[in-house]
């Protein structure tokens, strides 16, 4: 199964609410932190939201 790796690069601070919500949503709180997600469509439209704020890699367990 995919997994995702996603890790918070730049601040959501300026950035409209939904945003931040879903940063928050995706589990992150602090800059350079990273979860580990499994890949699914409901994940990757979260990502596609806030792209220009996280680094994402793929990675195989």
């Amino acid at each position: 199964m995919k997994k995702l790796k996603i890790t918070l690069v730049r601040s959501p601070i300026g950035y409209k609410y939904d945003q931040k919500d879903t940063v928050k949503r995706l589990g992150l709180r602090r800059m350079h932190q990273t979860v580990v997600k499994e890949d699914s469509p409901q994940i990757r439209g979260m990502i596609e939201k806030v792209k220009h704020l996280l680094i994402v890699e793929e990675i195989e367990e």
